[in-house]
This record gives structure tokens, C-alpha cells and sequence, in this order.
């Protein structure tokens, strides 16, 4: 079996790692997606190994020939398997269904993509109800520094900060969000280096996955989408002003960004509601998920925020973003991520909001210094949600934690990995 590759000369643990083995002791067949680079092949080669599960990937040529030409057979000969890049033989989707609905015991398949497979168009049949997912974004701060699990979603749904804590500030902070979390950027050893392989990256995205396995033929379009959309990064989502710049229809738009979230490249934050609240901006933001990856394509880098410090605000915003989205009780918790913005452009950066109704909300400022007005959209949606708000944070680029007004806090960047 091949050997899995280490990130700056060590295995680093990856927080997906409890939820795959969970899901492969009672799901026939457990799904991990995510980016490509993300480190999913080196998750699964470690879990395969001690299941002892044969491994093999569709990047091949010969077995990705073998599954295209014969899918039947090419299952047939894997009653049980972990099966890299199964988004490169789509055709296997079907062969799987049909082998675990005759044998439905637990554990059968492990199956990465780069594609979302079990929501994207690229599956011609949906595996749900048989297949378990598992998002594998790239490192999370934690995990590069080899941490537990963060506890900060469940202590901020219970306020439970201290009222006052001198801490540091943020160690490395415009470096950690320069590298952002791909493997590969993480392990190169200078900044040009790493920028290179992300910008690269993003060619290769398009040029590979978007062609071949979307089969979209306007590569320079969807190149430049991919650039109007950094340029909308955290920025309400108006696709009929993007179909105007682009010269393409607003549908088409649409569709292209599916796909690019479907890539796991950027995402849509829908607007928090509630029914009785009116006044509220009901367009989504889009944001990226990889910081690294959004500073390398903007061309930014540590020179340009030296004398620009306006420059980290969107790139610190993505970070925070980026390791949300990464913890492990986001989704097993079912919580719902949103934000919150109204007529008088009063906005909360994220909204978090729990399967018992309790709401938190988190603002950024990538500054050290704040004032009373920073909070203002927090205490907005606090009104809004009256008994259900949990606790309001504002992370920011400075030291210390300070309960500032119950029940909001001010606390560096680093309490989001390091609680």
C-alpha cells in the first residue's frame, strides 16, 4: 500500500479523522470530499491501512480505464475498497449502489472526490441515504499546530468566556493568513514559493476540473469569473451585476458558481432571517475558503499590508470564516452559518445559529485598536433576537479577553484555535 505523505516532516492529525472511522462502523459506504491538496488521500490511506481495506485511485490510468469500460466488473472485484477520485469514473456511482443495496454491510467502501459527490451534477445518481459525507477542508490553525479540537463554537453558544484574560496577540497572524491551509502551501518553505504553487493551483482547478469533469468548453470565462469572484469576496452576491461584467447571462452565472462551490473554492453565506424582523438585506455573501488561496489570486502579500493595512480586512474575514467552517461540530452539531446585514447597512460578519434556536454572532476587525461603534451590529442583532442570543464576539488583531457588555466579548483571532 502506498505510503501517505507527511506536511513539514511530520503526520498531522486530522480532526475528520474520529468522524470517518465513526461513519465507516455503520455506513456502507462513507464519502470524503473536499479540494483537491486537501490531504484526503493521505487521510484515507492511514484509515484503509488499518481497516485493511485494498486501496486504489482513479487517477491511474489502467484503473481508471478499468472502471470507465467496465464498472460491474471493476466493483465485482472490489467487494471492499477505499477508492481515491471516484469523481474521475462517475460511472462506478451506480456499479456501488447497486453492490451495497445486494450487500448492505457497514463499512464496505471508503470513496474520496474533489467534487462534491453526493450534490453535484457530476453523480448521475444520488448515493443519499447510503452514502455518509465527510468534508475535508485543508488544515485547519489548530491542526498545523498540532492542537486538539477547539472548543470555541460550544463555549461561545454558552458564553462561557472569562470577563477578562490577558493573552497575546495572534501569533504570525498576516503569515497564517497568507499561507492559508493547502498542504503543499503550508510545506513550502518561503512566500514566493507558496504563491506560485496556490496560483497555480487555481489554473490547474479550472483547466481540470471545470473542463473535463463539468465539461464546460469557455475556460477563459470561467477564469474570469473565478477572478470577478475573488473580486466579490465578501461582498453581497448580485449575479445580475457579475452577468453584466461577464458578458453572460445571470442563469449561467448561477450555475458556474454552483460549480465552483461544488469544488469547495468559495461558498454562499445566506442572509440570517427571522420573520418578524424586518428590514433586513436577504442577498448572500460570497466567501472563499482557503485565505491563501484568496491572497494569492488578489496579489496580495505581506509587503503590500505592511503599507496598506485596510488590505487584511477581507483576508482576515476569510480566515475566520475558513476555520468555522472547518470545525467538526459545525456540521455534526447541524449548526446553520449566516450573516447579517439591514437597511441601514448595519452588519454582523457571521451568524451562528444552533438546532435549539440559541444565535451567536462574530464580527472582525483586523485592527488592535476598537470602539464602542464596532459592536453596533452585534447589539443589532442581539435586539433582533431577544432571549435566543447566546454571546456576540469580536475577534480582532489585538491581546487579551474582555466581556465588554453582557453578553459580548472582545478577544484576539487566536482564542478561534487556541480554546
Amino acid at each position: 500500500m502506498t505510503t501517505p505523505k507527511t506536511v513539514l516532516g511530520r503526520f498531522l492529525t486530522r480532526h475528520a479523522s474520529a468522524l470517518v472511522r465513526t461513519a465507516l462502523s455503520d455506513a456502507r459506504i462513507v464519502a470524503v470530499v473536499g479540494p483537491r491538496q486537501s490531504g484526503k488521500t493521505t487521510l484515507v490511506l492511514r484509515i484503509a491501512r488499518d481497516a485493511n481495506l485494498p486501496y486504489v485511485t482513479l487517477d491511474d490510468a489502467l484503473s481508471r480505464r478499468f472502471a470507465l469500460v467496465d464498472p460491474i466488473g471493476f466493483v465485482r472485484a472490489l467487494p471492499a475498497a477505499a477508492i481515491d477520485e471516484l469523481q474521475r469514473a462517475p460511472e462506478l456511482i451506480l456499479a456501488i449502489k447497486r453492490a451495497v443495496a445486494e450487500d448492505p454491510r457497514r463499512g464496505r467502501y471508503i470513496v474520496t472526490g474533489s467534487v462534491d459527490l453526493v450534490a453535484s451534477s457530476v453523480s448521475p445518481d444520488s448515493l443519499a441515504g447510503r452514502v455518509e459525507p465527510v468534508v475535508l477542508l485543508p488544515f485547519s490553525q489548530a491542526e498545523i499546530a498540532d492542537l486538539r479540537i477547539p472548543r470555541f463554537l460550544d463555549r461561545a453558544f454558552r458564553a462561557d468566556f472569562p470577563r477578562f484574560l490577558s493573552l497575546n496577540r495572534t501569533e504570525n497572524l498576516v503569515e497564517r493568513i497568507l499561507t492559508g491551509g493547502y498542504p503543499e502551501a503550508v510545506a513550502r518553505t518561503t512566500a514566493r514559493r507558496r504563491t506560485a504553487w496556490l496560483r497555480a493551483y487555481v489554473r490547474s482547478l479550472v483547466r481540470r476540473d471545470v473542463t473535463q469533469e463539468f465539461r464546460v468548453s469557455t475556460l477563459e470565462q470561467m477564469a474570469r469569473l473565478v477572478d470577478h469572484a475573488v473580486a466579490f469576496a465578501d461582498r453581497l452576491l448580485n449575479l445580475s451585476r457579475l452577468a453584466s461584467e461577464l458578458g453572460i447571462d445571470a442563469k449561467t452565472i448561477g450555475r458556474w458558481l454552483v460549480l465552483l462551490e461544488h469544488l469547495f473554492l468559495v461558498r454562499r453565506v445566506p442572509a440570517w432571517h427571522r420573520n418578524d424582523v424586518r428590514r433586513l438585506v436577504k442577498a448572500p455573501l460570497l466567501q472563499f475558503l482557503d485565505s491563501g488561496l484568496l491572497a494569492a489570486v488578489r496579489r496580495v502579500g505581506a509587503p503590500p499590508i505592511a503599507r496598506n493595512r485596510g488590505k487584511l480586512g477581507q483576508l482576515l474575514e476569510c480566515l475566520v470564516f475558513s476555520e468555522i467552517v472547518k470545525a467538526p461540530d459545525l456540521a455534526e452539531r447541524g449548526i446553520i452559518m449566516s450573516h447579517y446585514r439591514d437597511k441601514d447597512t448595519v452588519e454582523v460578519d457571521l451568524v451562528l445559529e444552533h438546532p435549539d434556536g440559541r444565535v451567536g454572532g462574530i464580527e472582525v476587525k483586523a485592527s488592535a485598536t476598537v470602539s464602542p461603534r464596532d459592536f453596533r451590529g452585534l447589539a443589532r442583532l442581539k435586539a433582533a433576537c431577544g432571549d435566543c442570543f447566546s454571546c456576540g464576539i469580536l475577534l480582532h488583531d489585538g491581546d487579551g479577553v474582555q466581556k465588554v457588555a453582557p453578553p459580548q466579548f472582545l478577544m484576539p483571532v487566536g482564542v478561534l484555535w487556541e480554546s
